[in-house]
């Protein structure tokens, strides 16, 4: 079987289980999932880098990290506005970042994975704007 047409998605995996993060990704046709999580590492059961990787490839998901993609100022998460205008910035200055994610997600169904349920509060909603302006398409939040 060939491989499904490329797309674009984000996930947050906050509030959610392990298997019902894979059961979203698997309905919507994700065959990669990129974290960029600076620090691929949770206290929720099942969401550090290796376990991640070890759940996803058992359904058939390839895993990659993408450390330069995680948000340097994570710290301010408590103000969210400020926390994303720099990481905006960040990128500006950066855009081999952007360049590294669109590699990764070439010639796949790929979803950028972090911590927030909200795209809207999360660094990913910036990248993936940014990679569906390159990739001329949208990204579809799940």
């Amino acid at each position: 079987m060939g491989r499904r047409r490329e797309g674009l998605y984000t996930i947050g995996y906050e509030g959610r289980s392990v298997d019902e993060l894979i059961a979203e990704l698997v309905g919507a046709g994700v065959d990669r999932v990129i974290d960029i999580r600076a620090l691929p590492l949770s206290r929720r059961r099942g969401f550090s880098k290796t376990p991640l990787r070890d759940a996803l490839a058992a359904a058939g998901i390839d895993y990659v990290h993408l450390k330069e993609a995680g948000n340097p100022y994570r710290e301010l998460r408590d103000d969210p506005e400020r926390c994303l205008a720099l990481y905006r910035a960040h990128l500006d200055e950066s855009p081999q970042v952007v360049a590294h994610v669109m590699e990764a997600a070439a010639g796949h169904r790929a979803a950028l994975l972090c911590l927030e349920r909200e795209p809207d509060g999360c660094h990913r909603s910036i990248v993936a704007a940014a990679l569906a302006r390159r990739m001329k398409t949208k990204a579809i939040d799940l």
